[in-house]
């Protein structure tokens, strides 16, 4: 197995692409802990991980609060001894908001959820990492954080941030043994894009089609894997070739 024993962190895991990066990774033999404000919902996917005979941990967490984060981290090296990887997937999106559509109270809450929550995070989990000499951080960007025009103002600042994040941990990190990549998914299915998907045309995109989630899963689990240990600070798109236009 790809994975096998290895503890991997998933927020944003009780649904859309974070549950099919949880699925994937606990088939592939690693240990994966789901953190999600929804609680329920993150618990619901532990069970069908430990229905399918995988290991798995349900935390609630507030990616807000640089308190409850690091308590959180405190628990799973509590109860699993280590983080290998991190995948940084909790996001939100403004709804194409322009820029002058874009109230100060929704510029704040988009960055505090897309980019400020993956800063404290991976500056928990970092340390323990860096003491081990290796580790994985994933962080789930968007082919708007490559091009204008795929989402509004402060989501589109957001993604494009946590790219340059993304590298610059890498930069400074790689040397320790650190790994740290950025997936870039274009149009994917989700419960989160669900309601917006018949007013975004398949001709815009070359493969004529949307992404599944368990596409973006399958890269994420690549990444994390040895089979990318030569791979820092890339941002990788996964768009059926959106961006090559």
């Amino acid at each position: 197995m790809l994975l096998k024993d290895k503890v991997a962190v998933i927020t944003g895991g009780a649904s859309g692409m974070g549950k099919a990066e949880a699925l994937a990774f606990a088939e592939k033999g690693a240990k994966v802990v789901i953190a999600d404000i929804n609680y329920e919902g993150a618990q619901k996917v532990v069970n069908e991980i430990i229905v399918n005979g995988g290991s798995a941990l349900a935390l609630h967490v507030n990616m807000t609060n640089s308190a409850k984060i690091n308590d959180m981290v405190q628990v799973i090296l509590s109860e699993l001894g280590q983080i290998d990887i991190l995948v940084n997937n909790a996001g939100v999106f403004d709804k194409y908001k322009t820029s002058l559509e874009t109230s100060e109270e929704d510029w704040d809450f988009i960055f505090n959820i897309n980019l400020k929550s993956i800063f404290l995070l991976s500056n928990s989990v970092l340390p323990g990492m860096i003491s081990r000499g290796n580790g994985t951080i994933i962080n789930i960007s968007s082919v708007a954080g490559l091009v204008a025009g795929k989402g509004g103002a402060a989501y589109t600042a957001s993604k494009h941030g946590l790219i340059g994040y993304t590298k610059h941990l890498a930069s400074v990190y790689a040397s320790q043994g650190i790994k740290v990549n950025a997936i870039c998914p274009g149009t994917i299915v989700t419960p989160l894009t669900k309601d917006i998907l018949d007013n975004i045309p398949v001709d815009n995109i070359p493969a004529r089609r949307f992404g599944q989630q368990e596409e973006v899963a399958e890269l994420a689990v690549f990444l994390a894997s040895d089979q990318a240990k030569f791979m820092n600070g890339t941002a990788i798109p996964i768009d059926g070739g959106f961006t090559i236009q």
